[in-house]
């Protein structure tokens, strides 16, 4: 018998004998994760309101803001699985940039704050960092005390290291000024921010 006819003989045998080798290692495999688990997680979105006639101002202001938001959305849904509808404005009058509660989010005409870390800090106060009940009862203090957010940053900074807060703001990683930007600060403010959802922010 030549090789070919044996191997096609031995492949015959195999298949009548039984389950082939792919349906005995689908049996082999694990079930999957129940629903709940495989859940898809949230995303944060945003939309900019733009003037019907924008003035040259307002289309230069529109493209830093876009790019702001973009790369710091970006990062948050890369990082994260928080969630949130973000409504942006450019609003001259407004001396730096703010974030609400509310999912609003406000640039003044200061272009030095239409960049990604400001994008950063104000999606943490839309989220609930300074704005939120659960803010006031883990941050009041001047220390935050949610144990998850402090673990984090213990990780990062050592045994002893804490979470300060006062003004609506924490520090470290709270990137409250561009001398605290880097990429690596960046995502542990995002972590940082999600553990302190997950401990009731």
């Amino acid at each position: 018998m030549s090789p070919r006819k044996a191997l096609i003989a031995a492949l015959t045998a195999a298949l009548l004998a039984g389950p082939g080798v792919a349906a005995q290692a689908a049996t082999d495999q694990a079930p999957p994760a129940p629903a709940r688990e495989r859940a898809a997680a949230a995303t944060i979105t945003w939309s900019l309101v733009r003037a019907s006639s924008p003035t040259a101002d307002q289309r230069a202001a529109y493209d830093l803001i876009t790019r702001a938001m973009n790369a710091a959305v970006a990062r948050y849904n890369n990082l994260s699985d928080l969630g949130k509808t973000l409504t942006v404005r450019y609003e001259p009058g407004v001396p730096t940039a703010d974030g609400n509660i509310n999912g609003t989010i406000r640039f003044g005409s200061n272009r030095s704050y239409m960049n990604e870390r400001t994008a950063l800090h104000e999606i943490a106060h839309t989220i609930g960092v300074g704005t939120s009940s659960g803010w006031s009862r883990l941050g009041g203090s001047g220390t935050w005390t949610g144990g998850q957010a402090t673990a984090l940053v213990r990780q990062y900074d050592g045994s002893g290291a804490k979470i300060s807060t006062g003004g609506g703001h924490f520090w470290p990683y709270g990137l409250n000024y561009d001398n605290e930007w880097s990429g690596t600060a960046a995502d542990r403010h995002v972590h940082i921010v999600a553990a302190m959802v997950r401990d009731g922010l």
